[in-house]
């Protein structure tokens, strides 16, 4: 996986939660059609870019909730 296809995929999980507003990593596999590892690089990709914020799900807590960042 290189960093062009990371990008793409961020862009993915991006528009994903741009959609919904609110995912955990469950949803965003199943709406992007990503694999673990390529969804956790593309939510790495946007957490350094300052996107999105990931919080522990308090309801399943081996899951994590994305939000977008408002600006």
């Amino acid at each position: 996986m290189n960093t062009e296809v990371i990008g793409t995929n961020a862009g993915s999980v991006w528009v994903a939660l741009n959609t919904a507003d609110t995912l955990g990593v469950k949803q965003i596999k199943k709406m992007t059609k990503l694999k673990d590892k390529e969804v956790f690089a593309a939510l790495g990709w946007l957490a350094r870019e300052g996107k999105i914020n990931i919080d522990v799900d308090p309801a399943d807590e081996k899951d994590f909730i994305v939000t977008l960042v408002q600006e």
